[in-house]
């Protein structure tokens, strides 16, 4: 009978009330960044992977490209996770250098933002791993996150 059906909800249903997080991924961040606010994002590592990143910028606009606050690139074959910011089409001076390459094929990971005044710390796991300074001014015009490549999110806060 139906009744057991409509008691576990349709997969439709349940789609609405949990949103997957389908990558590439774009969202708003409320109010912008600011000292003292955190970014979380959790997911898993693709089996195979090549790379991932994970972009705060400022809005969505392809066309113009819109500035980019940092971007954080995770590249598998070189072991690196690589920093660096775009303003008015110029990209400024990329950062590499890492304690350790903190991801793993096949596996969950968690990286937090946290915005401070001169800059943003990047943890992974728990361990804080670098800083990036703030290139761009104004913190609360970066309004938006932009995740894409090898892997699926499980969280994002």
């Amino acid at each position: 009978d139906g009744h057991l059906n409509h008691a576990l909800g349709s997969p439709v249903q349940a789609e609405l009330c949990f949103p997957r997080l389908i990558v590439p991924f774009c969202g708003h961040i409320k109010g912008g960044m600011r000292p003292g606010k955190k970014i979380l994002v959790m997911g898993i590592v693709d089996l195979n992977p090549e790379s991932f990143g994970i972009s705060l910028t400022c809005g969505e606009s392809e066309d113009p490209p819109a500035d980019v606050a940092i971007e954080l690139k995770a590249l598998f074959t070189d072991r690196q996770f690589v920093r660096n910011s775009c303003i008015a089409g110029q990209w400024g001076e990329e950062q590499s250098s890492i304690p350790y390459f903190p991801f793993i094929p096949d596996q969950p990971f968690r990286v937090e933002i946290l915005c401070e005044h001169p800059r943003f710390r990047i943890f992974v796991d728990g361990h804080q791993l670098f800083d990036f300074y703030h290139r761009i001014e104004t913190l609360s015009a970066i309004d938006t996150i932009k995740i894409n490549g090898d892997l699926q999110l499980t969280k994002l806060g």
